[in-house]
């Protein structure tokens, strides 16, 4: 049985046709991938690939995931506690990155956490936005401080991820999170990783003793996924006890055909890799994870 997972910024409905198109070279009668969401994912698929795939969308799990957490967060402040208190600092006029921070309030509303954004040019100096971020890092109000990344090129990220406390760190990007997570210990996960984790924990998807390939190394993404993937699942913070390989654009097309075809589950967040794994990286049956137009989507089939 082949599942499927797609989720992203918009909704899991066009990113699945827009995949199938991709695999087959086919788009569905309804023209999803034109953005008019006449069809649902689920028919999509099934058009295709008839009964032997079943998809998972990933726009419904969120809608779970955001109830259970509006309801802890009614319990946090009902037992006395003061509202979570998001900042954003966000710097520059990325289009990207400001769809990004609209988002991300607009979910902090839903599950009832506050939130403001601090707007920036992008001509700031690198000390200005440390010093903004140490006075959040000391204000009681503010639960969870956040700096919209990219930067621009003068500031240094990593030192201004650095800069944050690590108990406000919402990105999970601070160094001591980071190696928290490598620790198997509790800790701040990045979000795409997270949802990754909590899409394969709550769909039922086995990784113990599985091979999974991950195509992406990156800090904020791939990494993370292959820590949370690999490690020890009786640990403080359980893992997925899979055997993890990293693959990456240095890798040679014919190393990645190998370990693909050996993989039970393939997990691709890297777009420059999609064009090598998608027509000939996989064993029969198998369906590729493919991103689609950078970091914006991701994908994940499994094969059980």
């Amino acid at each position: 049985m082949v599942f499927s997972v797609a989720f992203n910024q918009i909704d899991s409905r066009v990113v699945v046709c827009e995949l199938l198109y991709l695999r087959t070279g086919t788009r569905c009668a309804q023209k999803c991938h034109g953005y008019g969401l006449s069809r649902c994912d689920y028919c999509v698929y099934f058009c295709l690939f008839s009964d032997e795939a079943a998809i998972i969308s990933g726009t419904k799990l969120a809608k779970q995931v955001l109830k259970e957490v509006q309801r802890d967060v009614e319990s946090w402040i009902s037992c006395g506690n003061k509202r979570p208190h998001l900042t954003v600092i966000l710097v520059g006029d990325n289009p990207a990155s400001h769809i990004y921070v609209r988002n991300k309030v607009k979910a902090a509303a839903a599950v009832g956490i506050s939130s403001e954004v601090i707007l920036k040019p992008k001509y700031i100096s690198q000390e200005e936005l440390l010093d903004m971020t140490l006075k959040l890092n000391k204000d009681s109000a503010v639960s969870g401080v956040l700096v919209q990344l990219p930067l621009p090129d003068h500031i240094d990220e990593r030192t201004v991820c650095n800069a944050i406390a690590p108990e406000k760190d919402v990105d999970g990007f601070h160094i001591i999170n980071i190696g928290r997570l490598c620790l198997d210990q509790p800790s701040v996960i990045p979000a795409t990783a997270a949802a990754v984790w909590e899409i394969i924990k709550r769909t039922g998807i086995q990784t113990f003793g599985k091979n999974i390939v991950v195509a992406g190394r990156s800090k904020n993404v791939g990494m993370p996924i292959s820590m949370l993937l690999h490690t020890d699942g009786e640990h403080e913070r359980p893992g997925g006890d899979a055997t993890v390989t990293i693959a990456h654009r240095h890798t040679p097309k014919e190393q990645l055909k190998i370990h693909t075809q050996l993989a039970d589950i393939v997990i691709v967040a890297a777009g420059n890799v999609v064009s090598t794994t998608k027509k000939q990286c996989l064993k029969p049956k198998k369906k590729s994870l493919e991103s689609i137009g950078g970091t914006t989507w991701y994908f994940m089939y499994f094969t059980k």
